[in-house]
């Protein structure tokens, strides 16, 4: 994916400074929380209108994304549950920046970019969903482009170009129908390997499933979300 080849340049100096806040005892807990806390900042932001400011406060977020994981691994503060946390507050900081959009669109009663912004919410929480049901079933492969990494990129670029409509019809379209080809990818699979696919249904009914949107490990918008921390 793009946002590998990006990671790859990038990861230098991400790795410099994880070694500078390990080596000042920065808990990666706090960089997890700040992440959401900016992403808050820009849904504010982007309630108001102002795209560019939420843009540019979007990629401080995506920095602390980056940094947590290295962070905790220096620090020697891995563990399954840190990996948890930083999933499930990836998905507020998702919902929040719709939110912030979805507010601003129905103030100034732009009724279809409203609806955008709730079309392309629901399809950055079904992306990770889907993929998280169907490791619970089938063995899964890399499926589908618009997982978190790339539609955070998108939207800071098209906040900072001030053409966030273009960005929502995107994000409304795109991840959607990432969300069918893993479907039409786990149905797939599940008519090859029926036995193993049962089986593992039966382990997520009885609580063994987990959500979770798995992403490379050092990109440009995000760590992996099962860094195990």
């Amino acid at each position: 994916m793009l946002t590998r080849t990006l990671g790859r340049r990038i990861s230098w100096p991400v790795n410099r400074l994880a070694g500078l806040l390990a080596r000042a005892g920065v808990p990666p807990n706090v960089i997890t929380w700040g992440a959401l806390v900016l992403s808050l900042q820009a849904a504010i932001l982007f309630a108001a209108g102002r795209f560019r400011a939420g843009a540019g406060i979007m990629i401080l977020a995506g920095l602390c994304d980056l940094l947590d994981g290295p962070v905790a691994r220096r620090e020697g503060r891995v563990s399954l549950f840190g990996g948890f946390l930083e999933s499930i507050l990836d998905r507020y900081a998702d919902l929040m920046l719709f939110l912030g959009l979805l507010v601003y669109y129905v103030s100034v009663d732009r009724f279809h970019e409203a609806m955008l912004a709730g079309a392309a919410a629901a399809g950055a929480v079904m992306v990770g969903y889907a993929k998280a049901r169907a490791e619970s079933l089938v063995p899964v492969d890399e499926v589908g482009f618009w997982e978190r990494p790339e539609r955070l990129a998108l939207m800071i670029l098209c906040g900072l170009a001030n053409r966030m409509p273009l960005g929502l019809w995107i994000l409304a379209i795109g991840p959607n129908i990432t969300v069918i080809h893993r479907i039409l990818h786990t149905w797939k699979q599940t008519k090859t390997e029926p036995q193993r696919a049962m089986g593992a249904s039966a382990v997520a009914a009885s609580g063994g499933g987990q959500f979770k949107e798995p992403s490379p490990a050092l990109n440009v918008m995000t760590r992996s979300a099962g860094r195990g921390r």
